[in-house]
C-alpha cells in the first residue's frame, strides 16, 4: 500500500527548527527521510515565512513534498459563531500549496452555520479538517456530533485523528475511533504517558502496543503525521526509521 506519511515540522521542536532557520530549513530533512509530506505550523513561522508564504510554498515544491498547514484556530468561536479568520487562513494554505487547512473544532452549536462554511471552501477550493484537540471541544461527543452534522448536511469536511489527544481530555482513544474512523482522513499518530498532571507526546512503540492495534482500527489508506518528538544526532536517520514504520505498520 503507498501509504502517505507526513512529518510535522513542531516533532522536532520549537527551538530546535529556529535555531536550523526555520520550518524551511527542515524540509531537506523530511524529503531525505523519504517522507511524502510536510505538516507546516502556522504558530511556528519565523518573520520571512510569514511575509513570504509563497516562497515557503515554492520551497516544499522544490523538495517534492506534499503539504498540510495547520493553524492553531477553532473553527466556531466561544459565541458558535464561525471563525471570521477562516477565509485568511484557507487562502494561507492555498497560497502553500497545501492539500488541506487543519484547525481545531471550537464550539459548535448551529448548524445554520453550515452553509456559510460551504460556501467559504467553495470559493477557496482548499479542503478543511477538523482535529480533536486538547480542550473539552475536542472530547469525543462534539467530535461525533459535528461530523453527523457534515453528513446529514453533505458538507466535505472530515477529521484529523489524534491518537494522543484524547488522553488529555480523559477519552478513549478506542472508542473515538470506534465512533469517528468513517471520518477520519488524516492521523496524527502519537503516544503519550503521565507527565505533571497531565501529559506528554512519546513514540508510538515506548507506549506498548496499543498504538498498533488503534491504528488498526482506523482507515489504513489515510495518510499519517508523525507527531511525536523527533530527536538525535542524525534527525535524518531517526527521521526515516519512523517514515519506515508508519508506512509498513
Amino acid at each position: 500500500m503507498n501509504r502517505k506519511i507526513f512529518v510535522v515540522t513542531a516533532a522536532y521542536g520549537h527551538d530546535q527548527v529556529r535555531q536550523a532557520g526555520g520550518q524551511r530549513a527542515m524540509l531537506s530533512v523530511i524529503a531525505a527521510a523519504g517522507a511524502d509530506g510536510v505538516e507546516i505550523r502556522r504558530e511556528m513561522f519565523n518573520e520571512q515565512e510569514q511575509a513570504d508564504l509563497a516562497a515557503l510554498g515554492v520551497a516544499i515544491t522544490e523538495h517534492q513534498l506534499l503539504a498540510c498547514y495547520s493553524a492553531p484556530e477553532p473553527l466556531y468561536l466561544a459565541d458558535g459563531t464561525l471563525n471570521p479568520r477562516l477565509p485568511e487562513l484557507l487562502r494561507e494554505a492555498r497560497t502553500l500549496n497545501a492539500l488541506w487547512l487543519k484547525v481545531s473544532l471550537g464550539h459548535f452549536t448551529d448548524t445554520r452555520t453550515l452553509q456559510t462554511l460551504r460556501d467559504w471552501l467553495a470559493t477557496s477550493g482548499t479542503r478543511l479538517l477538523v482535529e480533536n484537540d486538547q480542550t473539552a471541544c475536542g472530547q469525543l461527543p462534539p467530535m461525533q456530533r459535528f461530523s453527523a452534522a457534515c453528513q446529514v448536511h453533505e458538507l466535505p469536511v472530515m477529521l484529523t485523528f489524534d491518537m494522543g489527544n484524547w488522553l488529555w481530555v480523559e477519552n478513549s482513544p478506542e472508542q473515538a475511533a470506534r465512533h469517528l474512523a468513517p471520518f477520519v482522513s488524516y492521523i496524527h499518530v502519537k503516544a503519550a504517558t503521565p507527565h505533571q498532571g497531565s501529559y506528554r507526546a512519546i513514540a508510538p512503540e515506548e507506549g506498548g502496543s496499543r498504538w498498533q492495534d488503534l491504528l488498526r482500527s482506523l482507515p489504513v489508506d489515510v495518510p499519517r503525521g508523525i507527531e511525536f518528538p523527533l530527536e538525535g544526532s542524525n534527525l535524518t536517520a531517526v527521521t526515516r526509521r519512523y517514515v519506515d514504520l508508519l508506512r509498513e505498520e
